[in-house]
């Protein structure tokens, strides 16, 4: 998905459904902690309106929250993946026979 020309990308997506904390994002996505932060503040910057809100800690620690913008984003992706599956359904079973037909002639 393009949104003023930046990307907006499964990695992007799954660091958004999962940011009621960054750190356990992280730890799921298997990513730092710091390319998690660049690609919510990349989200935030490229969108009117930020799809992520943050508190900075104090002595209980900060926090993250989806926005309702950011639930948007999140929706219209996988709406957009939805769709796009649906519309190459027939695409993919022709590359489908045509993998299958090649392991068969190498038998």
């Amino acid at each position: 998905m393009y949104t003023g020309g930046n990307r907006i990308g499964p990695g992007k997506i799954a660091v958004l459904r999962d940011t009621g904390s960054i750190s356990e994002a992280t730890r799921h996505l298997g990513m730092s902690y710091r390319r998690a932060w660049m690609l919510v503040d990349q989200i935030n910057e490229t969108l009117r309106e930020p799809a992520v809100s943050t508190k900075q800690g104090g002595q209980h620690g900060g926090w993250t929250v989806l926005t309702p913008t950011g639930e948007q984003v999140i929706e219209l992706y996988h709406t957009t993946e939805e769709h796009t599956r649906t519309s190459a359904r027939q695409e993919f079973r022709a590359i489908d026979k045509l993998v299958r037909q090649r392991k068969r002639a190498r038998n």
